[in-house]
């Protein structure tokens, strides 16, 4: 995928039955079913099924099984709740019968109240003066490690920008934190709040495993390391644009038991908080 257009159609899925939808599977780089997309695909499917005009609000997900990047997902919604301000949907997602994945999620009307946010934070570096993953690949793709390379070279729909760059070869803790503004590739205009959500949620999960792993980068790198995605939890805030860049502002308050923990804020240019983001991952070192 090089477009927005491109995950647009992946994420559009295909109705089979009255509460049924069916998915298609691109890799960005890894032998498994990208767990973004996932997420992505099923808050479609239970979007498909909201006819009030409710606005999603939230949602909390499960990553069973590792998605087999060749088979079609079936995504089925039930119909938890339709309340008189909010309706719940449940999303199962399955592979020849085998569930993968279950997400829930909470769609509220519009009303209004009381408004705060936590601010961006101050003096960050502006996307104008970082490189991109594809800058980095072209200016330093012969001196990175094969997988990192690899990994570059796939075409990909968004645009990153680190705001911290880390030396591999160093092996050095990185700080407890990690920014990144993104940017997708193509025109989003026309797009409604429903579809710049699942496509924020594709990309939250690029990114926010790593600040864990990085922080142990003394010792665990992704080649020494068994990493998934285990949980991810989402809650939207206000309505944003693709038009410009937004930051993503993560941090990992800890990592025990082989799991690491990271969260993690979204951010216009401007300032203002469109999601937060949480994340527990397996970050398992190879003996």
């Amino acid at each position: 995928m090089t477009s927005i257009d491109e995950l647009y159609k992946i994420l559009h899925l295909k109705q089979v039955e009255e509460l049924s939808f069916e998915g298609i599977s691109k890799t960005v780089g890894s032998p498994n079913v990208f767990g973004g997309q996932v997420l992505a695909q099923a808050l479609n499917a239970a979007y498909r099924t909201i006819t009030n005009g409710r606005v999603l609000h939230s949602m909390h997900s499960y990553f069973l099984e590792a998605g087999d990047l060749s088979i079609p997902i079936t995504y089925d919604v039930g119909i938890m709740r339709d309340g008189g301000s909010f309706s719940v949907r449940r999303v199962t997602a399955s592979q020849n019968g085998k569930l993968i994945f279950i997400l829930s999620a909470s769609f509220h009307k519009t009303e209004t109240g009381y408004d705060h946010q936590l601010e961006m934070k101050a003096n960050i570096k502006q996307p104008e003066d970082l490189l991109s993953w594809d800058d980095l690949l072209e200016r330093y793709g012969d001196s990175l490690p094969h997988k990192t390379k690899t990994f570059l070279e796939i075409p990909r729909p968004v645009s990153f920008k680190p705001v911290q760059i880390l030396n591999s070869i160093e092996k050095k803790d990185s700080q407890p934190y990690m920014d990144v503004w993104f940017k997708i590739k193509g025109d989003a205009s026309n797009y409604d709040l429903a579809t710049k959500q699942q496509i924020l949620t594709y990309i939250s999960d690029y990114n926010i495993l790593a600040v864990a792993l990085h922080r142990h980068g003394s010792k665990a790198h992704w080649g020494n390391t068994q990493t998934a995605s285990l949980d991810h939890s989402m809650w939207y805030y206000r309505d944003f644009d693709f038009d410009d860049w937004l930051l993503y502002s993560m941090d990992t308050p800890s990592a025990s038991n082989a799991r690491g923990f990271a969260r993690g804020n979204i951010y216009t240019r401007d300032g203002v908080l469109v999601a937060s983001v949480a994340q527990e991952g397996l970050m398992r070192p190879l003996r």
